[in-house]
């Protein structure tokens, strides 16, 4: 396949565009629920967090989520600016922000959150202290949602996830509000050269993902998103270079010339967690068998599957990709990233 197919031109976006106002002014009955998504990430120093993120508006632009709140799992002092201002971008300045609290969660440099700087990308909070704490928000909108309503998509270090577990009722919350976990973390066949890959996700807060492993509700499926998948899911350069064109300032392609620079077509891993949580019945990806996933204490991510025996867990499946679903996630992908802001 090559990079080409994902040329978009105006006319196309245009289409986009009207086809998602389709959508949202369709009656009822011809479209399902929006999918309730807790977007949880490390929006720190990988892209591909704002390109999830992109995903997280123009699907919800679509009427296929309903985006609740973006939390953020790593310190740097400019992530709740960003996050607002990449909300505003897409028309959604009044969306909560959670940053986290901890001060154990790694401290991470970044090569293009420096684009609040900048005058062209508004955003109503100015400091990480305006925003509120990440876990208190999470236990607030989960107490808010229907029961099994929620799906939190975790894109970075699981210290939310993991602090939201050890606080008070905090399993017995997620068991009854939280229909699934669809988290981007570890590494499951083989991948970067070696059967024993250890994901950056996991290394970087190997206790935190302990925590979750281990402690996550037994009846709230997990769905693991591993190394390999975005590694097969290459953002087109040629999509970068072109497609975002329709503005004269865009801020996921400055944001992305800003970390991978015009040359690089940088794996898609966070926007598979994403695709997999809104349209988890298309057909994007396969699913291993049900059985559990146990964090190592170097970091490795090792899955035991439950086969036939009737006391082993279920709860935990990672994504599989055919070569013909590849194309199919990567086309949606890309359609989704490049879609213009409805504001």
């Amino acid at each position: 396949m090559t990079a080409s197919r994902f040329l978009i031109s105006p006319l196309a976006a245009t289409f986009l565009v009207g086809s998602a106002l389709a959508l949202l002014s369709a009656p009822d009955a011809l479209r399902a629920e929006p999918v309730k998504i807790l977007f949880d990430t490390d929006i720190t120093g990988d892209v591909d967090d704002v390109l999830a993120l992109a995903m997280c508006h123009t699907l919800a632009d679509r009427g296929a989520c309903e985006l609740l709140a973006v939390t953020v799992s790593k310190n740097h002092p400019l992530t709740a600016r960003f996050v607002d201002a990449q909300n505003t971008f897409y028309g959604r300045s009044g969306l909560p922000v959670g940053v986290t609290r901890d001060d154990d969660a790694q401290h991470r440099e970044s090569r293009f959150l420096e684009l609040v700087e900048s005058t062209r990308y508004p955003h109503t909070l100015q400091s990480n202290d305006e925003a509120r704490d990440a876990v208190e928000l999470i236990r607030a909108l989960l107490a808010a949602q229907p029961d099994g309503s929620v799906v939190i998509v975790s894109v970075g270090i699981a210290s939310n996830l993991a602090n939201l577990l050890k606080s008070p009722g905090g399993p017995e919350l997620v068991s009854q509000k939280v229909k699934t976990l669809s988290i981007m973390a570890g590494a499951f066949a083989f991948c970067n050269g070696t059967n024993y890959h250890l994901e950056a996700n996991v290394v970087n807060g190997i206790g935190y993902m302990q925590t979750v492993a281990d402690e996550w509700p037994e009846e709230v499926p997990i769905v693991w998103s591993g190394f390999e998948i975005g590694e097969a899911l290459p953002f087109p350069r040629i999509v970068v270079q072109r497609d975002f064109d329709y503005l004269p300032h865009h801020l996921v392609k400055e944001a992305y010339l800003l970390h991978s620079g015009p040359e690089h077509d940088r794996p898609s891993w966070d926007q598979s967690s994403v695709l997999h949580a809104v349209h988890p019945d298309r057909g994007y990806f396969g699913l291993s068998p049900a059985g559990r996933v146990t964090v190592l204490d170097d970091g490795f991510t090792r899955f035991t599957p439950a086969r036939n025996r009737p006391e082993a867990s279920r709860r935990d499946r990672f994504l599989t990709m055919t070569p013909e679903q590849r194309s199919r996630a990567l086309e949606a992908i890309v359609q989704l990233v490049v879609q213009p802001p409805q504001r």
